[in-house]
């Protein structure tokens, strides 16, 4: 059974950093892509980062990829995503997610097939 499991959020000023993890299990290395994925109050979800196991190839929505970065882990299984420059409106829930049968990453909700529990990241001003 393929499991998610994040970590890493929680309270920071603005202009700080976060470095999120997802630890995966029950996975095959180079058979998959994780994404990044957040969502804020009263806002949809919004894709934030993904990464290819098979080659590593990434990809950022938006101008996210000026402040965050995102990398793996394979001997561990776990993604990371390192956050800089936070600033409020990277206030949400940041919940990672898995192809678990194919290794081409996309920012869209749609074909992930497991989900973390999420975790908050909060930024005050």
């Amino acid at each position: 059974e393929v499991q998610l499991v994040e970590s890493g959020g929680g309270l920071v000023q603005a202009g700080g950093s976060l470095r999120l993890s997802c630890a995966a299990s029950g996975l095959t290395f180079g058979s998959y892509a994780i994404a990044w994925f957040r969502q804020a109050p009263g806002k949809e979800r919004e894709g934030v980062s993904c990464i290819s196991s098979r080659d590593g190839s990434t990809f950022y929505g938006g101008s996210l990829k000026d402040r965050f970065t995102i990398s793996s882990d394979n001997a561990k299984n776990t993604v990371y995503l390192r956050m800089n420059s936070l600033m409020p409106e990277d206030t949400a829930v940041y919940y990672c997610a898995v192809i678990s049968y194919g290794t081409a990453c996309h920012l869209l909700d749609v074909g992930y097939d497991y989900w973390g529990q999420g975790t908050q990241v909060t930024v005050a001003s």
